[in-house]
This record gives structure tokens, C-alpha cells and sequence, in this order.
């Protein structure tokens, strides 16, 4: 195979999976080396931002997807396929204090949140969005959460290094800031969606 047809047959491998393939899942599938399909996956990332496409092929949750550039959002609501994901603030409070603190135990949340969590929890692992990781090593051994994988997809990012530090935030919304508890380091912040009803 040639390295145009090889291309195609790892965009039409992306247009088919309904979530993001990883680099080695595509190495067995098309049984190349994995500085081959990097350098392949890094083209088609590039061209896909060249072109005057609706769609880029991005790096999400340890993989690759294609998605919809996010300037046509609006069209692709009109076609109303599905209702967006929204949040409480409940949720969205608790999905930021498990995101930059994990692994956290529940204890942990409502600490930081003033208030019990577990339903909001629970709501959040039938979404997807959080799991237990196991149980932490002290008296009463209790549950430890953190991210998904889909956790990443839904929001676009790589792995949690994509996340927004506190001075990211910041400069996003000065005025947010006020009032809030301080965090253990700069690097951990609240994660600036809009929201309403999870």
C-alpha cells in the first residue's frame, strides 16, 4: 500500500469508529509500525486544519476523531439530532473538584463543596463521566473517583493536561474568581463551561 491509500484507509477507520481510536489500535489494524501511523496521524491532523473543511481531525482522550469545527455549532444545533449535555451546578462544582483533584474520596468532595454529594456522584458516573479507581489506604478504605475517557471526549481534551490552570480561568473570567476558596496550587482551577440541568 502506498502512503495515500494508507491515509484513507485510516480516515475512513476515524469516520467509522464512534469513538476516538488510539494510535495502536490503528498499528494492529493496519499492521504498521507506530512511527508510521504517528507520522500519518500528524499529516491528516495538519491537513484537516488546512482545508476548508466543516470537520478537523483531532487528538481526543488518548486518540483521534473526527468533529465538527466548533464555528458551525449552531448550524449543527439547528439539526436539534440531540440535546446538549448540561449541567447543574452541583454537577459541574463536583466534575471540577474530581477533574483537578483525583483521585478524590467523596469525603473530599463535600468537603470542598460544603454540602453531600453522593447523588451528584453517582449522576456522574451514569453519565460516564466519572469512575471509582479503587479505595484509598486509610481507616475505612473509602472509595477513590477520577475522569474517564469519555470524560476527556466530551470535553475535547487529550488527556487532563488540557485542563485550564487557575491563571487560565482567570483571564477568562476575572470576576468568577471572587470569593472562591483557594485551591492547593495555581495548576488546579474550576473548568469554565456554562451550564444548567444534570
Amino acid at each position: 500500500m502506498d502512503t495515500r491509500e494508507v491515509k484513507a484507509i485510516i480516515e475512513a477507520l476515524l469516520f467509522a469508529s464512534e469513538a476516538p481510536l488510539k494510535s495502536e489500535k490503528l498499528c494492529e489494524l493496519l499492521c504498521l509500525e507506530r512511527g508510521m501511523i504517528a507520522t500519518l496521524l500528524r499529516e491528516l491532523v495538519q491537513e484537516s486544519e488546512r482545508a476548508a473543511h466543516g470537520f478537523l481531525l483531532c487528538s481526543v482522550a488518548e486518540g483521534y476523531q473526527y468533529r465538527t469545527r466548533p464555528e458551525y455549532a449552531d448550524w449543527i444545533r439547528r439539526l436539534g439530532h440531540h440535546r446538549p449535555f448540561r449541567f447543574s451546578r452541583a454537577a459541574l462544582e463536583t466534575l471540577a473538584i474530581i477533574a483537578y483533584r483525583q483521585p478524590v474520596t467523596r469525603a473530599e468532595i463535600e468537603y470542598l463543596r460544603g454540602v453531600e454529594s453522593g447523588t451528584v456522584v453517582k449522576t456522574l458516573m451514569e453519565k460516564r463521566l466519572v469512575k471509582i479507581l479503587g479505595k484509598k489506604e486509610i481507616a475505612g478504605r473509602p472509595l477513590i473517583y477520577g475522569t474517564t475517557r469519555d470524560f476527556l471526549e466530551f470535553f475535547g481534551l487529550r488527556d487532563l493536561s488540557g485542563l485550564p490552570t487557575l491563571r487560565d480561568f482567570s483571564e477568562l473570567a476575572p470576576d468568577a474568581l471572587e470569593g472562591m476558596l483557594p485551591l492547593a496550587d495555581e495548576e488546579s482551577s474550576a473548568a469554565p463551561i456554562e451550564t444548567t440541568d444534570l
